[in-house]
């Protein structure tokens, strides 16, 4: 295990052993919706952003004297794609501390697939959204640190997940804490076959309703863990209405698994108290298998 996964480990394990009241999960929820927000507006400017990071990774400065740049190459992932370390950026001063290595979605211009050019602007679109994520959290990291009478951790790291002959999915990993935490993710999936990014309507027949079978599935899932373990807790028929689980939204968190089923995520304070860390939900094939896309 590296030492990045060891520090990772360790503020997670100290995280979860502290319980926050109401007041600090309604703050963190707030942010995170806040970060969500700020995404979809990331998304809506991603072309702009996109024709400017040749800019950005040119002359963005390393601030801190700590801070570092590399590029370090990953194996590679799949036969199109492979991600590198774009910028790793390390901060210690014993009050706060920040370890972000940002990845790169990389790409073989010289590839033969019949989706190669769409799969390397679906990779630039997804770099700079990634890139513009992490420039924030630096941004809001280095003004908190100014603040020398408190202590804060920031973490970026990332994962790819069950890449198959058909998919890659990029899993971007957020953690902040500062007497309290959370985490929040973000799932970038590239269908190889058409090199587009995937959205979760993309995934069925055109105008079916999908999220009704998913939201009864994940419901039925939150029911069955809460009665089989009673330190397992959902938001549903609680004693905060607004926060109970409804639905999902085109915005939910999402990827394909290695057998490609559907997995639902839920960063945390979505549809569950802090402690229960960042959620996920299998959804059996059989139920959506009448509105598949083919």
């Amino acid at each position: 295990m590296s030492i990045r996964e060891e520090k990772w480990n360790e503020i997670k394990q100290e995280y979860h052993t502290h319980n926050m009241n109401e007041e600090q999960v309604d703050h963190m929820k707030k942010n995170i919706q806040k970060a969500k927000k700020d995404q979809r507006h990331i998304i809506r400017t991603i072309a702009a952003a996109a024709a400017a990071a040749a800019i950005i990774i040119t002359i963005l400065p390393n601030t801190s004297k700590s801070a570092a740049y590399a590029m370090s190459r990953i194996p590679i992932l799949s036969k199109w794609v492979e991600v590198v370390t774009f910028r790793d950026y390390q901060y210690d001063d014993e009050r706060h501390t920040a370890d972000i290595n940002v990845p790169e979605i990389k790409t073989d211009p010289k590839t033969d697939s019949p989706a190669g050019e769409t799969i390397q602007k679906t990779a630039e679109e997804i770099n700079a959204e990634i890139d513009s994520i992490s420039k924030q959290l630096i941004e809001e990291f280095e003004e908190n640190a100014k603040d020398q009478e408190g202590y804060q951790d920031m973490i970026v790291t990332s994962e790819v997940i069950a890449t198959t002959e058909k998919y890659f999915t990029l899993k971007l990993i957020c953690y902040q804490g500062a007497g309290s935490g959370a985490e929040w993710d973000y799932f970038y999936t590239i269908n190889l076959e058409t090199g587009e990014r995937l959205a979760l309507k993309d995934l069925f027949q055109k105008n079916s309703d999908y999220m009704t079978p998913i939201n009864e599935s994940i419901t039925a899932q939150m029911k069955s863990q809460m009665a089989s373990d009673e330190n397992i807790v959902y938001w549903i028929d609680s004693d905060i209405p607004e926060w109970n689980f409804k639905t999902i939204s085109d915005e939910t968190g999402f990827y394909l698994n290695e057998k490609e089923e559907l997995v639902i995520c839920f960063n945390e304070g979505d549809v569950a108290p802090m402690y229960m860390g960042c959620v996920e939900f299998v959804i059996p094939k059989e139920a959506l298998a009448s509105i598949w896309a083919e």
